[in-house]
């Protein structure tokens, strides 16, 4: 008996050693890989991304590592990358822009999905409402005042007709086309367009319509936004004024004025998020978050462009500026 009793306690005595192993093992195994895909490079998405890493190590969440892809504009890359963050089985992945979104929700089944800077998530299919997250996804929308924006345009300049590029297969652009469509047509202003599939095309079909416009909108169209310097080319030789939707890729470009969302504080919100759900508040108790405070929004006007285009901004757009571009100079207030 006494030898059983000895053979029993080396037996538990190995377990006891053993088992801290296990637990190790076991922790390793739970990924701390937070994928992050982007549909392509420019200025507002690099900013919503950075903004998600900084709200998170600010959060105190020091303990993840970033896998950051960029899907250069290609769907096919996109659901490549969505392919990845499943094999990789990381923890959470992010899509950035509408198509990456889509490719994740689409490949990742049991990985919690946020989305940020998404026009429209319902119409992308991302979520049935926005007044609820889906099982496995919730995030932030970017929908945009499109009205606005183009009364705006219209307010500075003898605006008769308004000419707009939009990529005819990314659907936030389609959705926002149809809105300024919609909003020229009630607004009594001809709607002259131009699609395109690719960035390479945004130079060529702003040309087709550049004789027939007296100035252009821009959304938060990805494809476009990242040739917008070739926009901007164009419509600077013909003397045409640019809307943009996108304050922070305009800030390098000859845009008369750009008024939207600061994508840096739309990836800090997109973070705020991402903690809720690491912490374990299901994606479906996480309604779409909208960005609807006063400073979330930036106008950025460009004194040079206007010059250029003899247009004086009425007083009360200078003041409620938030960056103004003069001699060449940027300057945030």
């Amino acid at each position: 008996m006494l030898k059983g009793t000895r053979i029993l306690a080396v037996i538990l005595l190995c377990a006891l050693a053993v088992s801290p192993l296990f637990a190790g093992g076991a922790q390793q195994t739970q990924s701390n890989v937070i994928g992050i895909s982007k549909i392509v490079s420019h200025p507002a998405l690099d900013a919503v991304e950075q903004g998600i890493m900084d709200e998170l190590a600010e959060l105190g969440f020091s303990d993840l590592t970033f896998d950051l892809q960029n899907a250069n504009g290609d769907i096919s890359t996109a659901a490549s990358i969505a392919n990845k963050f499943r094999t990789d089985r990381v923890r959470l992945a992010v899509g950035i822009a509408t198509p990456t979104a889509q490719a994740l929700v689409n490949t990742l089944t049991d990985i919690p999905v946020i989305y940020a800077a998404i026009t429209d998530p319902v119409a992308a299919g991302l979520v049935d409402s926005y007044d609820r997250g889906g099982p496995n996804v919730t995030g932030v929308s970017d929908m945009t005042q499109v009205r606005a924006q183009i009364e705006m345009l219209a307010r500075l300049t003898n605006l008769r007709r308004l000419g707009h590029v939009y990529a005819s297969g990314e659907a936030n652009a389609v959705t926002l086309a149809n809105m300024a469509r919609e909003a020229a047509r009630d607004l009594g202003i001809e709607f002259v367009e131009a699609t395109v599939t690719n960035s390479a095309e945004v130079r060529q079909a702003t040309q087709s319509i550049i004789g027939r416009v007296d100035g252009l909108y821009v959304s938060t169209d990805n494809t476009v936004v990242s040739a917008l310097s070739a926009l901007v080319d164009v419509a600077t030789a013909a003397g045409i004024p640019v809307m943009s939707a996108d304050p922070s890729s305009a800030e390098d470009h000859g845009v008369l004025v750009a008024w939207g969302f600061d994508y840096y504080k739309m990836g800090r919100a997109a973070g705020r998020i991402i903690a809720r759900v690491l912490e374990g508040t299901p994606t479906s108790e996480i309604p779409t978050l909208f960005m609807t405070d006063p400073s979330d929004i930036d106008l950025l006007i460009n004194l040079d462009v206007a010059r250029q285009l003899g247009i004086t901004f009425p007083q009360d757009v200078r003041d409620g500026a938030s960056k103004i571009v003069e001699n060449g100079v940027m300057r945030r207030r």
